[in-house]
Parts: structure tokens; sequence; C-alpha cells
């Protein structure tokens, strides 16, 4: 596999645990009423009732995201400061593609539906999220890839 496929999935894990944490501590509203963690809510995509599905649905997507990022954009993100701009405009890309057109149609509800009524904390939440998502994943990517060098180098 590509290095650049490796690293990126690695730093997408490396990402997707910290978006993790702020979407287990954050809160949407239940299909029910009342509420119940945004992991909760992961969890619903795949059928499924349970925080420990969610979880691992969640960190096997932030792998894939991430392994695209290496393959689309592991080319252009060579320092720290292009790591930050990209991760940035690629975590964005994903809220746009992933928070508000993937999971609400997954869901039963139209896209952008997160931007209506009482889900915007929960879109805003998420724009966080994504954006931080994508500035770990940048950063780790180039760290990744600097590692991989410089083993490269010492053999």
């Amino acid at each position: 596999m590509d290095s650049r496929i490796t690293n990126g999935v690695l730093a997408g894990l490396v990402a997707g645990v910290p978006f993790g944490l702020a979407m287990q501590l954050m809160s949407a509203p239940a299909p029910e009423g009342g509420s119940m963690p945004m992991m909760g809510m992961v969890a619903m995509v795949v059928r499924s009732q349970s925080i420990l599905v969610g979880w691992l649905y969640h960190l096997f997507n932030s792998a894939v995201i991430g392994g695209i990022f290496g393959w689309l954009l592991g080319g252009r993100v060579g320092s720290y400061a292009q790591s930050l701009l990209w991760g940035g405009v690629y975590g964005f890309a994903w809220w746009i593609l992933g928070g508000l057109v993937l999971m609400p149609v997954l869901l039963g509800m139209p896209i952008f539906a997160p931007l209506a009524g009482a889900m915007l904390p929960v879109a805003l939440g998420s724009l966080v999220g994504h954006i931080m998502y994508g500035l770990i994943l940048g950063l780790a990517f180039v760290w990744l890839g600097a590692r991989r060098t410089s083993a490269a180098r010492a053999a």
C-alpha cells in the first residue's frame, strides 16, 4: 500500500479519537425526545443503539477518510503549515459532505437538516469537530511522514 495512504489511515485514527471524545460529550436531540450523546446518533446510522458500535463506526470512517486524505492531498502536504491549511479545508469539506449531507440522509432527514431548529447547535459543534479532526489529521500526517523519512535515512 502507498505510504501516503497508510500514513493517512494512521493519522485519521489519531485525529478520530479526540473528535470521537468531543462527540461523546456533545448532546444531540434524540428522535423520541430528550437528548443523547452525539456518538449515539453516529451508531444510529448503522441501525444500532450501542455507543460502542458508534465508536467503531466512527473510527472506521476516521481511518477511511484519513486514507483518502493521504491519497488526494498527501503530495501537497509537506510542511506543518501546509498540513494545517489542507487539513482545515479537508475537515470543512467533510463537515458539509458527512455532517450536512450523508448523516442526515442516512438518518432519514433531508440534507442540511442539522442547520435548522434544535439541531443548529449540534451542526456548529460538528463543524468545530470536523475542522479539529482535519487539523489534527494534517499534523499527524506530516509527523508520520517525517518519522518514516528519518527511519529510512537511518537504515
